[in-house]
């Protein structure tokens, strides 16, 4: 039986290419539910501990679809981008043979980031829509909507369908959603946002600070970081009087996980003691980017400005 890849813990921000919901969400994001797939999968035990399942076979699914086995209470997914980490048990629909497991570990950190599933097999990230943090769910793909790539990374003999048994262990945020701050600091550049809350950043005329300055731009009201909390981030970098970024998770499809302690110097001190929910914004002058230069790759003798949402924290 294979195993699939757990989370690594990304110790610096190199690691950020390698690893995206408030309660009132709730009432426009329904549960799902799939009788069909209801009547053929049952999963037993407790969530984050490793189910027994059984498929009455040969199941052979019709079209892809969602039953929620347990229904949790925390966040929802509510966008294919927002980061979640997960336990999943997979077994060939058409034999009930398990194909796949995770290790159900009780620490967090060794949970799957479902951005690394769905690379794999796309069709699973409309499937997950609206599921909660906390919930167990099943979910039936006909082998068609596999694809090559996904029946062979799973091991499903082609052509046939394949169940998934997720439990959602964890659900974070899709972007900053803390409160709008004013800021009345002149010579800091501005912060504008699209729909989805991927920020741009305005770069004001005149010289860049000399020194490190930050703003709290969006306040939120979560758990608070300290040097040693694992942070999970989305970061917008790009140098003084640049026009694209060198840095940006937003870009790569998922946001990043680093130990706050690990980040370059003015980061680390702008983001501790800030609530998860928050968005920083950080200038930091071209005589102090030396780390961020051999982080990020980012450019040499020019300040560097960064725009930093602080989506939640690993254990």
């Amino acid at each position: 039986m294979k195993r699939l890849p757990a989370l690594v813990a990304v110790t610096a921000l190199a690691g950020f290419g390698l690893v995206g919901c408030s309660a009132s969400a709730a009432s426009s994001c329904p549960t799902p539910t799939d009788s069909a797939i209801a009547s053929v999968v049952e999963a037993t035990g407790d969530l984050g501990s490793a189910p027994s399942v059984t498929v009455r076979s040969p199941f052979v699914p019709a079209q892809a679809g969602t039953q929620t086995l347990v229904e949790g209470d925390g966040p929802r997914i509510t966008s294919d981008k927002q980061l979640a980490l997960v336990d999943v048990t997979v077994l060939d629909a058409a034999t009930g043979e398990q194909l796949v497991a995770t290790k159900y570990d009780a620490d967090l950190t060794t949970a799957t980031p479902l951005p690394r599933l769905t690379q794999a097999v796309p069709s699973i990230a409309p499937l997950l829509e609206c599921v909660s943090e906390g919930s167990r769910v099943a979910v039936a793909i006909p082998g068609s909507d596999l694809g090559a790539q996904g029946a062979q990374a799973l091991g499903v003999t082609e052509g046939d369908g394949a169940v998934f048994v997720f439990d959602v262990r964890k659900v974070f945020l899709p972007a900053a959603n803390g409160a709008d701050q004013y800021n009345a600091d002149s010579g800091m550049p501005s912060v504008v946002r699209a729909p989805d809350g991927q920020p741009g950043v305005v770069i004001p005329a005149g010289d860049a600070p000399t020194e490190v300055r930050s703003q709290v731009i969006k306040k939120g009201d979560g758990d608070v970081l300290t040097a040693d909390s694992s942070a999970v981030i989305h970061v917008q970098g790009i140098a003084w009087g640049a026009k694209t970024t060198f840095a940006s998770t937003w870009k790569n499809g998922a946001p990043g996980q680093a130990k706050v302690s690990a980040l370059p110097p003015a980061l680390a001190s702008a983001l501790e003691g800030q609530p998860v929910g928050s968005q920083i914004l950080v200038v930091v002058p071209a005589d102090q980017t030396q780390q961020d230069q051999q982080a990020l790759q980012a450019p040499a003798n020019t300040a560097l400005v960064y725009v930093v949402d602080i989506l939640g924290t690993v254990g």
